[in-house]
C-alpha cells in the first residue's frame, strides 16, 4: 500500500509563503470523516461515548473539531484539565485519568465536575483527604498482570507496566468506595499500545465485561460504564493494513450480547479514550532538506529535528516520508535524515531508501496527528514549531503560533539576564 500525503506540493507553498517550515499540518476533512466512522461503529451502544485523549494533541481548534461529534476529553494533567474546562466542556465531559497524581490535580478535577479514575487502591484514601469526600461518581483502573496475548502472538506486558489495580485490589477498591458513598462505578483498562488488528478491542473488552460481571455480583456496586481506553493503533508503515473501527465496534458488541446482556447488565455505557488513531493519520510534520552530507553515509539535514517529533530518536519508531513533487520518482538513494540537536538519534529516518534529495525540497513526514507536536522539546534552545489546519474547503489556519525566542526566555523574568537578552 502506497501512503499518500493529505495535502498537495502546491497548497504546501501556499502555506508556507505564510508560515515558514517545519510546521505540523492537520487534515480536518480527514478528522471529521474519521470520527464520523468511530460514532457509527459504536451506536449500537446507547451509552456510547469516545473522550479525547488530550495528550496526543492538545490543540483547541482540534479537539473543537472531535467536540462536534460528542466527543468528550480524557485528560491526565492539570493543564489538560484546564484548556478542556476553558473549550466548555461540562461536568461529565471530562474523564481524569492519571497517575501519581498530586493533590491539587485530583482538586482541581473534582471541580470541573471531571469522572476520576484511580490508578491506585491508596488514591482512595489520598483523594478523600484532598476534597473531603469521595465523588458519586468514580472508575478504577484494573491491570489484570502477566502477558497480554490475542491468539498465539503476545501484545504487550501489563504486568510490567505501572499503571491500575491488580484483581483483588480491585474488587477491594469498590468495597471501599462504595463504603465511602460512591454510587455509580466504572472500570478501565489499556493493556496494549498501538496495536494494528481489530481483535484487540473485542479481546480487551471480554476481559473488562468479564470482571465487570463479578465485582457488580461480589460487591453490589452498580457498574455504569466500562472504558476502553486507547490502544488502537494506526498503520505507521505502508505495507501495514489500517484498523477497521466499524469491524471493531461489531466485536465489541459480540462480545457484550454475549457476557453483559445475560447478566442483566445490558445498560452499560461503552467509552472508549482514543487519541492516536482519532488524529494520528491526519497530521503530518513538513520541512525542508537545507544540507547535505557525504560520509560514511548519505545524511539530509533538515530544518526540523526531533524537538518537532521525537517518537524515531525515542523509540526507534517509523515514520513514512514522502519527498514533494518526487512521489513517481524511484527510491534509489539511501539516506539519513537527520535534524540539528546535538545527539545523535536525532534522525526521522536510518537508511531510507528514498528519490534523489535536493537542497530545498519539501518533506512531508506521515502521522504525526498524535503524539507529534504534543511531545516537543526545548533541547539545545530548540523553539516549538507553528500548527496549521488545512481545512475542508481548502484553505488553511494558523491554528498555533511558532514559539519565539522571547517565549523560550520567559521563566527567566525573575533574572536580570532577561532583559539583556533583547537589548
Amino acid at each position: 500500500m502506497k501512503k499518500q500525503p493529505f495535502v498537495t506540493k502546491e497548497k504546501l507553498e501556499e502555506i508556507i509563503a505564510s508560515v515558514p517550515t517545519p510546521f505540523h499540518l492537520y487534515d480536518e476533512k480527514g478528522i471529521r470523516r474519521n470520527a464520523q466512522a468511530l460514532q457509527e461503529a459504536f451506536a449500537w451502544n446507547k451509552g456510547f461515548r469516545e473522550f479525547y485523549a488530550v495528550k496526543a494533541c492538545p490543540n483547541p481548534f482540534v479537539i473543537d473539531i472531535l467536540r462536534e461529534y460528542g466527543c468528550g476529553c480524557d485528560c491526565s494533567s492539570l493543564t489538560e484539565l484546564m484548556l478542556s474546562r476553558a473549550m466548555g466542556c461540562k461536568p461529565g465531559d471530562i474523564m481524569f485519568s492519571s497517575n501519581a497524581t498530586p493533590a491539587e490535580e485530583y482538586a482541581y478535577a473534582e471541580k470541573v465536575g471531571a469522572i476520576i479514575n484511580l490508578d491506585d487502591i491508596t488514591h482512595i484514601d489520598f483523594l478523600e483527604k484532598t476534597i473531603g469526600y469521595i465523588p458519586e461518581t468514580i472508575s478504577c483502573r484494573f491491570n489484570p498482570g502477566g502477558l497480554f496475548k490475542i491468539s498465539n502472538s503476545i501484545m504487550d506486558n501489563p504486568g510490567d507496566a505501572k499503571y491500575g489495580m491488580t484483581t483483588e485490589q480491585i474488587f477491594e477498591a469498590f468495597r471501599i468506595l462504595k463504603s465511602k458513598g460512591a454510587k455509580k462505578f466504572g472500570i478501565h483498562a489499556f493493556l496494549a499500545s498501538n496495536t494494528v488488528t481489530n481483535e484487540y478491542y473485542p479481546t480487551l473488552a471480554k476481559i473488562l465485561f468479564e470482571v465487570a460481571v463479578k465485582l457488580e455480583k461480589d460487591t453490589g456496586a452498580d457498574i455504569q460504564f466500562i472504558n476502553l481506553s486507547g490502544g488502537i493503533g494506526i498503520p505507521y508503515k505502508p505495507d501495514q493494513e489500517p484498523n477497521d473501527i466499524r469491524a471493531i465496534g461489531a466485536g465489541v458488541k459480540k462480545v457484550y450480547d454475549e457476557v453483559l446482556v445475560p447478566a442483566g447488565m445490558g445498560d452499560v455505557a461503552i467509552y472508549t479514550e482514543l487519541g492516536r488513531f482519532m488524529t494520528g493519520p491526519y497530521g503530518c510534520l513538513v520541512t525542508r532538506a537545507i544540507h547535505e552530507k557525504h560520509t560514511y553515509k548519505e545524511y539530509i539535514g533538515c530544518d526540523a529535528c526531533a524537538a518537532n517529533l521525537m517518537r524515531p530518536a525515542m523509540y526507534g519508531a517509523y515514520h513514512h516520508i514522502t519527498v514533494m513533487g518526487k512521489e513517481n520518482e524511484p527510491c534509489d538513494h539511501m539516506y539519513d535524515i537527520t535534524g540539528s540537536l546535538c545527539e545523535n538519534n536525532d534522525k526521522f529516518a536510518i537508511d531510507r531508501m528514498l528519490p534523489k534529495i535536493d537542497i530545498g525540497d519539501l518533506l512531508v513526514i506521515h502521522d504525526t496527528g498524535a503524539h507529534g507536536f504534543a511531545m516537543g522539546y526545548n533541547y539545545n534552545g530548540k523553539l516549538r514549531s507553528a500548527e496549521v489546519l488545512l481545512k475542508e474547503d481548502g484553505s488553511f489556519e494558523l491554528i498555533r503560533r511558532a514559539e519565539t525566542p522571547r517565549d523560550y526566555f520567559a521563566t527567566f523574568d525573575c533574572f536580570p539576564i532577561y532583559n539583556k537578552i533583547f537589548e
